[in-house]
């Protein structure tokens, strides 16, 4: 399949790189020069085809790829355009792809507003939930979606259900979980999972500040915890006020939650409290990841992938007609 990728950070990058690796003919495109010529660069070191191991999804065969200098060049003659810039970058590039008959998709962690701006346009919404905190295409990789959850939106009576098929068959070979949802159910769940903690570990990296004692002191908590809070402001930003009424929404409850353990530390019997308090919770991150459940076979149609992907289950397979998923396990 002839694919574009417009940004080469390291989701644009790591996905350049896959899809080559995969046998597709690629074109790049990013707005920064230096960026570019840095994939540019990487592309001729790696045009040396040698073999990949299908069991173990390891890809020896690194591809080529072309980079283009501009949106409507890398876009010219593209089967599907992906979108992998940050959200206040969406508006620049939809005009340069005016008038563009193919597929359309992207890489944003909000759906709603990137729906809404798309209209119009042949477009199913994605997001791929892995990445890291380096953003540059220096970091990419194109291993980095191996195993994770890759969302691709189906809004009933507007998606076309072939293109969302022709979409997951593009991306299962990368050794995603594809998980079908709407835009508002995405952006619902990603501001309970990625947004709000980003906010909560750019709080907690905070109290580093004036505080050389605790930066020695801390250990893997801290790390884990504040791990996304090394992600570049801006996207944190993009992310989180794209999808503002969910965040505010999520994190008023989790606000909640914070000040119930502030009570209970001022009761006589504080530790006693405060166990029962964080029990559940405690329960919940041990049972975490989802173990997959029992396969299933779907009819193609939009309300059988719909309730597959709001139960927590994912597609596995599509070939033709015939779609292949597991049920999320208990």
């Amino acid at each position: 399949m002839k694919v574009a990728v417009i940004g080469l950070g390291l989701i644009g990058g790591s996905l350049l790189r896959a899809l080559a690796a995969h046998g597709h003919t690629v074109t790049g495109y990013d707005l920064e020069a230096e960026t570019r010529e840095a994939a540019r660069a990487l592309a001729k070191a790696a045009d040396a085809p040698r073999v990949a191991d299908p069991e173990t999804r390891t890809i020896a065969v690194k591809g080529a790829w072309h980079v283009a200098d501009s949106v409507a060049e890398a876009a010219a003659g593209a089967e599907v355009v992906v979108l992998a810039v940050p959200l206040p970058a969406l508006p620049d590039v939809l005009a340069e792809l005016e008038g563009h008959p193919g597929l359309i998709t992207d890489v944003t962690s909000v759906k709603g507003p990137v729906r809404d701006l798309l209209k119009g346009h042949r477009f199913v919404g994605g997001h791929p939930m892995a990445g890291k905190e380096s953003s540059s295409f220096r970091a990419s990789d194109p291993s980095l979606f191996d195993g994770c959850a890759w969302v691709l939106c189906l809004e009933p009576g507007t998606t076309d259900v072939a293109d969302w098929l022709s979409l997951a068959a593009l991306f299962l070979p990368l050794g995603v979980r594809i998980v079908p949802v709407t835009a508002a159910e995405h952006d619902r769940a990603v501001a309970q999972i990625s947004h709000v903690p980003h906010l909560l570990a750019a709080a907690l990296a905070a109290l580093l500040e004036g505080n050389p004692l605790a930066a020695t002191l801390g250990a893997g908590s801290f790390r884990d915890g504040t791990r996304v809070a090394g992600t570049r402001p801006e996207l944190i930003a993009a992310m989180c006020g794209g999808n503002a009424d969910a965040v505010r929404e999520v994190l008023a409850g989790v606000i909640g939650d914070l000040e119930r353990y502030d009570k209970d530390l001022h009761g006589a019997e504080a530790i006693t409290t405060l166990t029962e308090r964080l029990r559940p919770a405690t329960e919940l991150r041990q049972a975490w990841p989802p173990v997959p459940g029992s396969p299933v076979e779907l009819p193609v149609d939009a309300g059988a992938l719909l309730a597959l992907g709001r139960a927590g289950g994912w597609v596995t397979a599509v070939d033709g007609d015939s779609i292949s998923g597991i049920t999320a396990g208990n």
